[in-house]
């Protein structure tokens, strides 16, 4: 063999052995993913995500079930890439659920307000 052709040969196994480790490395992140995602959508719905969010949780388990399928197709990136956007959905779910929360003990805290004012102005007359 010449000196070319050993190189060539060299880089043609160096790059099969990156791409077969390179495709094994995906299994890992991917199941990480997915059970992140899992937790994620967990805590959505523990924040009242389905009351106050409905669309946004349904989209995210929707894309975790998918997600899950993709895993046991050995569909690592299709797995990953679900399992992002099944979290992402589950972090606005959740967002939005505690932003009307904090809006409704806002709104109680107005209220509180407005109805001391009247009996102070009561009060003081």
């Amino acid at each position: 063999m010449t000196k070319i052709s050993r190189r060539w040969v060299a880089a043609l196994l160096g790059s099969v052995v990156v791409l077969a480790v390179g495709c094994s490395s995906l299994k890992t992140p991917a199941t990480a993913d997915v059970a992140v995602s899992k937790a994620a959508v967990d805590n959505a719905a523990s924040a009242g995500g389905a009351e106050y969010a409905p669309a946004e949780m349904l989209s995210s388990r929707q894309k975790l079930a998918q997600a899950n399928k993709a895993m046991l197709a050995k569909d690592y990136k299709q797995a990953l890439a679900l399992a992002d956007q099944a979290q992402a959905d589950a972090k606005l779910a959740q967002a939005k659920a505690n932003s009307a929360k904090a809006q409704a003990a806002a709104d109680a805290l107005q209220e509180d307000i407005r109805v001391l004012r009247e009996e102070l102005e009561r009060n003081n007359h």
